[in-house]
């Protein structure tokens, strides 16, 4: 848009616009890519916006997650489903740690006379199947026991818990006993390892539009972090310096290659006293950062409130 053009809507003449444009130039606010072209906000004009223009409390519709009676497992991805269709961004929410559920209960089924099918339940809702297969049919009386006696051990038990093992390995019990916990008991102990990958992503695709990413190799970048999911866990680490805040960085502030030239929006939620997880956006330097601070801040207080309720009945 021209200087004349926005003149008509300003008090301003084209020259005083022109004049300040600029100023904001000289300041590092704005860039002049082409000369035929008009300027466009830096880094640092963005950051400018973010930190001393932006309202306090952006209008908008407020955000709605409808997560009542929800698993975690399906709250988590609600979570992500909808901040991304809000925010038209790319959308990440990290799952708690496995270590802060406790097991609620367990089945031991029997599908075929060789085929058993272990289902651990947490506190948080959490399901946990696993099929082990023998080489001898087993007995279904051996399977019953399985079920009450882990029951009667593990049930409470912190999902990272270190005796967790230790309570498998009783001496009292006879050889066949011992024998058949110890085929099931990968169901328990690999748990912890298994549920470090609980990362949700949705919105993708939306960084695909004309315009919000800069270059195929750019967007190669970005899906080559969000594989590494160690990468990501870290970046958002990183940003959230003050717990249960918004964080925002832009563009060269982002220390992983693959956000150099786009823009985070993260914040955390869990316990009172506790940061259990992390609900971001990710999109374009271009973005509109009231939407998006206003959405993860509220996506993050809705699922504070979610694990708050969760936790309290475990």
């Amino acid at each position: 848009m021209g200087s004349k053009a926005l003149s008509a809507t300003f008090e301003w003449g084209p020259s005083t616009i022109r004049h300040e444009l600029a100023n904001l130039e000289e300041l590092g606010l704005l860039a002049h890519p082409h000369t035929s072209a008009g300027r466009v906000p830096t880094e640092a004009g963005y950051r400018y916006f973010v930190d001393r223009l932006l309202p306090t409390e952006p209008a908008g519709p407020p955000l709605s997650l409808s997560l009542v009676r929800r698993e975690l497992d399906e709250a988590m991805r609600v979570t992500t489903e909808t901040l991304s269709q809000v925010t038209n961004l790319l959308a990440i929410v990290t799952a708690p740690p496995i270590e802060t559920s406790t097991i609620r209960h367990v089945e031991v089924l029997a599908l075929q006379p060789q085929v058993l099918m272990v289902v651990v339940i947490t506190s948080t809702g959490g399901v946990t199947k696993r099929l082990f297969t023998f080489a001898r049919p087993v007995d279904t009386g051996l399977a019953d026991w399985a079920a009450s006696y882990l029951n009667e051990r593990l049930v409470g038990m912190g999902l990272g818990a270190r005796m967790l093992g230790q309570r498998l390995a009783d001496p009292s019990l006879s050889v066949t006993e011992r024998q058949f916990l110890d085929a099931l008991s990968p169901v328990f102990t690999e748990l912890e390892a298994s549920a470090q990958a609980s990362l949700y992503v949705d919105g993708a695709a939306k960084l695909l539009t004309i315009g919000r990413v800069g270059d195929v190799s750019e967007l190669n970048l970005l899906m080559d972090m969000l594989e590494r999911r160690v990468a990501v866990l870290e970046v958002l680490r990183s940003a959230l310096v003050v717990p249960h805040d918004v964080a925002v960085r832009i563009g060269a502030e982002n220390p992983e290659p693959a956000l150099r030239s786009l823009a985070l929006v993260a914040a955390s939620y869990g316990l009172p006293q506790r940061s259990l997880g992390t609900v971001s956006v990710i999109g374009p330097l271009r973005m509109d950062y009231g939407g998006a601070i206003r959405a993860v801040r509220e996506a993050a207080a809705q699922l504070s409130s979610f694990v708050s309720d969760v936790y309290d009945t475990r």
